[in-house]
């Protein structure tokens, strides 16, 4: 690098032209390598280039007060520094850390500047130069390892999260301080954090509380969840206040397959880029659980923002979303879910950029079936008006019922039950019987990319898979007939027999997987609304 001396204020120091220290951003769940370019040279001012946005203006301010708090000082020449590429725009704090160790290093305060090309580096400064945590360590991390550097310097809160990423050396530091001693003196340094990945992964994917054996009753809506679970349904609770729909609802995750590794991978991704892991945080090895309220914008539930940040249901990906009293939710948000549903990802587009987060993801909904909340109910009578049930339940659209598989009526638990000291079947042994189905759907669907459980079978794919018998088909057209269900309900409960038999380790459908099904398509039935 050209050197050259320059007399300013009294004082002589020599001039390091251009230094290099890597940083990296994150779009969408993927992360982007950013080459911070650091020039002092004659002149005055200082600029920050290469599409910054208001926080990374101000780490100007955040820099030159660390920097001066542990004894340094900041060039009162010109001070140019560059985020290049030049062409996408970059935002947050965490480049507090790489571009005060370029202004070091670009006027020859630390040694060795060349040692910076290897790391990448990133973190928020406090005015004393202590070092705060970040957003998205883990992808920052896989991109890292993806491009060979040396090892990766993070503040000490995410170094557990970046560690997972596998064979990358991450050093943690608390302070700006210990950062200029790790490039003076690294055999005097810590050595990096290390974090077995498999090991972490298989010693925390232990059951998840709470347990189906804690609910008293309610074997038919625990029969109904234990098949929304095997086939990775669609479904919506429908009942009266306090019939424990929420109660059972925060039960599904603990019946679902386990995360494998790569989804306890993509599901901690997510998460970090979202900010949402706590301090010290490794994998997240249980699946998600989001219960947004109603009142939620479209943005908040599908993403959004500037920069765009992942919503509930990219959130909820490889877990459940449960809204809970699906009508009060408007319309709008609603019926922005439909097509991430569908392409299990939501793409999320600017006028620069467009980006994808995934949403695989299992609706899970519940409702009351009328304002007031007691419609069919064994004991109270409703007290809603003539047609107020039916402009109630029209608050949820045709299109977004037609991805609902299962609809559950579920009724009040007797006192019988509810004083019965014995205790229910726990969630794992409901897990080991939705494993064992989903296991048989794993091999049916081997060579159908895209495809790995019932609820996902296309038209074509279901007719090949869902053959039934002469005496199911007898039944399911009387049904048809007789229960005035709709066309859209045919599909559905073919899907949902198919589980059921996969459940029962059987490979046709026989009439009473067919009959178990139809059960379960309530607001399907002419006349259930009045």
């Amino acid at each position: 690098m050209a050197e050259r001396s320059l007399r300013f204020i009294g004082s002589t120091y020599p001039i390091v032209m251009l230094v290099k220290t890597f940083g990296s951003a994150v779009y969408g769940v993927e992360a982007v390598t950013i080459t911070i370019e650091v020039n002092v040279t004659e002149g005055l001012h200082t600029f920050v280039v290469g599409l910054p946005d208001s926080a990374i203006k101000e780490s100007i301010q955040r820099v030159e007060s660390a920097i001066k708090s542990n004894g340094y000082y900041m060039p009162r020449t010109k001070l140019v520094i560059n985020l290049a590429p030049a062409n996408i725009r970059k935002s947050g704090s965490a480049f507090d850390l790489p571009i005060a160790l370029g202004v070091l290093a670009a006027s020859e305060q630390i040694p060795s500047p060349a040692g910076l090309r290897d790391y990448m580096i990133m973190g928020e400064l406090g005015l004393d130069g202590s070092i705060q945590p970040i957003k998205g360590a883990l992808p920052i991390a896989l991109q890292a390892l993806k491009e060979r550097f040396k090892g990766m310097i993070l503040p000490a809160q995410n170094a557990r999260e970046a560690a997972i990423a596998g064979k990358l050396p991450v050093f943690s530091f608390t302070h700006i301080r210990d950062v200029i001693r790790f490039f003076a003196k690294p055999d005097l340094s810590p050595g990096p954090v290390l974090v077995d990945t498999e090991e972490e992964f298989l010693s925390s994917r232990s059951l998840s509380d709470p347990d189906f054996s804690d609910v008293k009753g309610q074997e038919s809506l625990k029969r109904a969840l234990e098949i929304t679970a095997a086939g990775g349904h669609n479904a919506v609770l429908i009942g009266p206040p306090g019939a424990g729909k929420t109660m059972l609802a925060k039960r599904l995750p603990g019946i679902l397959p386990p995360l494998s590794l790569q989804e306890a991978l993509e599901t901690t991704k997510i998460h970090s880029v979202a900010g949402k892991l706590p301090a010290n945080a490794t994998l997240i090895t249980q699946r998600p659980f989001r219960s947004p309220h109603h009142t939620i914008s479209s943005s908040a539930l599908v993403g959004g923002g500037n920069p765009p940040q992942p919503g509930e249901i990219s959130l909820a990906h490889n877990g459940v979303l449960f809204l809970d009293e699906l009508p009060e939710f408007s319309r709008n948000v609603l019926e922005v879910m439909r097509q991430p549903m569908e392409d299990r990802k939501v793409t999320i587009s600017r006028a620069q950029l467009s980006l994808d987060f995934p949403s695989a993801f299992i609706l899970l909904a519940s409702m009351n079936p009328c304002p007031c909340g007691y419609q069919n109910h064994p004991d109270k009578e409703c007290s809603c008006p003539p047609g107020a049930v039916s402009k109630y339940l029209n608050r949820i659209s045709g299109p977004l019922l037609d991805r609902i598989d299962l609809h559950i009526e579920v009724t009040p638990v007797p006192y019988s039950q509810l004083s019965d000291a014995g205790e229910g079947e726990s969630s794992l042994s409901v897990r080991d019987r939705v494993v064992a189905a989903r296991r048989t759907q794993t091999e049916r669907y081997h060579g159908y990319p895209g495809i790995y459980c019932n609820a996902q079978m296309n038209s074509r794919l279901l007719k090949e898979v869902c053959r039934i018998e002469p005496a199911g088909e007898n039944l399911l057209r009387s049904a048809m007939d007789r229960l005035h269900l709709s066309a859209r309900a045919y599909e559905r409960i073919l899907k949902v027999s198919r589980t059921i038999a996969d459940l029962a380790l059987s490979e046709p459908i026989r009439p009473e997987h067919l009959a178990e099904a139809i059960q379960y398509r309530s607001l399907d039935k002419e006349g259930w609304m009045r």
